[in-house]
């Protein structure tokens, strides 16, 4: 009956990894009044095939990408915008 708008462009998988990937840390630090560090260090063993880079990046980082929208039951909604200014 009513259609609805995606806001998004891509539905990417979340990987799980069993060590975590190195994530910069002023990024680690930015998050920490956003998420408890129990929560950050548990995201850090997630990863994305980031469709926009090509490659595969930490889930914090895609996190705090303007691309972002949401994540949900282990997929990331991404609007695949260049990352350019």
């Amino acid at each position: 009956m009513s259609q609805k708008i995606k806001d998004y462009k891509y539905e990417v998988s979340i990987i799980r990894l069993e060590k975590a990937m190195r994530v910069p840390r002023e990024l680690s630090e930015q998050l920490k009044g956003v998420l408890s560090a129990k929560r950050i260090r548990e995201l850090k063993k997630d990863a994305v095939n980031c469709p926009v880079q090509g490659k595969i990046v930490p889930f914090l980082q895609c996190f705090v990408c303007k691309n972002f929208v949401r994540r949900v039951r282990g997929v990331v909604h991404c609007r695949g915008e260049s990352l350019q200014n």
